[in-house]
C-alpha cells in the first residue's frame, strides 16, 4: 500500500517524496514554491518493469526499466529505455487500490495525467 511519505531535500536538486510499495516507486519532485513539478511512476517492479514520467514543462515520457544486471558480477544502474503502449487501464486499477492513503494533490494529480496519456495514445 502506498503511503505518505516526508519531503527529502536533495542538494543540487528538487525536494521529492519517493513513495513505493511492491508493485508502484512513485517519486514526486517539487518546485521551490512548494507546487508539484512532475512526478515519475514505476509500475510492475515483480514483472516487467515500466515508467511514466510527467513533468509540467517536459510533458509525458513512457520507459521500460533495464535493470542493467545481465551478469552477477557486474553492478550496473538501471536506465530508462523508450516502451510501447502504456497500459493505462491496468496501471489505473492497480493505482486507485493501492493509493487510498496518499494525500488527495498527488493522488488525484498522478490519476489525471494516467487518464490524459491514455487519450494521448488513443488518438496517436
Amino acid at each position: 500500500m502506498l503511503a505518505n511519505t516526508p519531503r527529502t531535500p536533495v542538494a543540487g536538486d528538487r525536494d521529492r517524496r519517493w513513495i513505493a510499495d511492491e508493485y508502484f516507486d512513485l517519486i514526486v519532485w517539487y518546485e521551490v514554491d512548494q507546487t508539484i513539478h512532475g512526478f515519475q511512476l514505476c509500475y510492475d517492479k515483480p514483472g516487467r518493469e515500466r515508467a511514466l514520467t510527467w513533468t509540467r514543462p517536459g510533458g509525458f515520457r513512457h520507459s521500460a526499466i533495464d535493470s542493467g544486471e545481465s551478469r552477477p558480477t557486474a553492478n550496473r544502474s538501471p536506465i530508462l529505455i523508450p516502451d510501447g503502449m502504456f497500459p493505462a487501464p491496468d496501471v489505473r486499477r492497480e493505482f486507485l487500490i493501492r493509493s487510498t492513503l496518499l494525500p488527495p494533490e498527488i493522488r488525484e494529480l498522478v490519476l489525471a495525467r494516467i487518464a490524459e496519456y491514455e487519450g494521448l495514445q488513443e488518438g496517436s
